[in-house]
Order: C-alpha cells, then structure tokens, then sequence
C-alpha cells in the first residue's frame, strides 16, 4: 500500500512540476508576442536565448528579421498554445497563430532554461493548417 501512495505522489509531483513548466513557458513566449504587438523590440529581445541574441546583436536586427520572416508572429489576431513536447533533449512548444488576414500557422519554440527563467532558443514554421479542414 506504501509503495502506491508513494507511486501516486511521485506522479502527482511530476504532472505538477511539468504544468508549472508548461504554464511558464507559455508566459514567456505570450509576453514576446505582447512586445513585438507594441513594437517593443528591446523587451521581446530580453525573451530571446543569449545564442539567439548573439546572431541578432541588436532589438532593432531582431525586429526587423520578425517582421520580415515572422510577421504572423509580429501582428497576430489570436494565438492558442498546443502541446509542448521533448525532442532530443529539448523542449518544443507548438503554437496556433492566427494572423491578420485569418490565415493559420502552427509554429515550433525551442525553449531552453537559464537560470530558472526559460529563453526562446529558436523558433520553425511548420506550415499552414485550415482547422476546419
């Protein structure tokens, strides 16, 4: 009986912490989103991963790669976050966007954690998807 409390605990422990993993990753890539809404390429840089900083230099060079490559990402009418998932080692968090024109992307985040604070380390479009297809 000992064992399946501790088994059931253990699980309740792990579901848990992943929520939590889920929820603050979640946050942080909404929060990106909210800058880049507002134009605030200096904040939606702070979310962006010391690697992917080093490639860009520069909020203004980062801005202007999301507006040109992402712009679904730069002015989007609705975004719902889909699974998160382990890939090699590596968490990746699918999320729906909608972009101005109505049409829908799935995109791809990679996430990695410093220091107890989660960076977005990459980002794939993975196509175009018609929900109602």
């Amino acid at each position: 009986m000992r064992r399946i409390l501790l088994a059931l605990s253990l699980s309740a422990g792990l579901a848990t912490g992943a929520f939590a993993q889920s929820t603050e990753i979640e946050a942080n890539i909404a929060a990106q989103i909210q800058a880049f809404k507002a134009d605030d390429f200096a904040t939606a840089f702070t979310f962006a991963s010391p690697n992917i900083q080093s490639i860009f230099r520069t909020p203004e060079n980062f801005g202007n790669m999301v507006r040109n490559g992402y712009p679904m990402v730069w002015r989007p009418s609705d975004i719902r976050f889909l699974e998160l998932r382990e890939i090699a080692g590596a968490l990746w968090q699918k999320v729906l966007i909608v972009d101005g024109a109505g049409q829908t992307h799935i995109l791809d985040y990679q996430m990695i954690q410093l220091e107890n604070d989660w960076k977005i380390n990459g980002v794939q479009l993975l196509g175009n998807s018609d929900p109602a297809a």
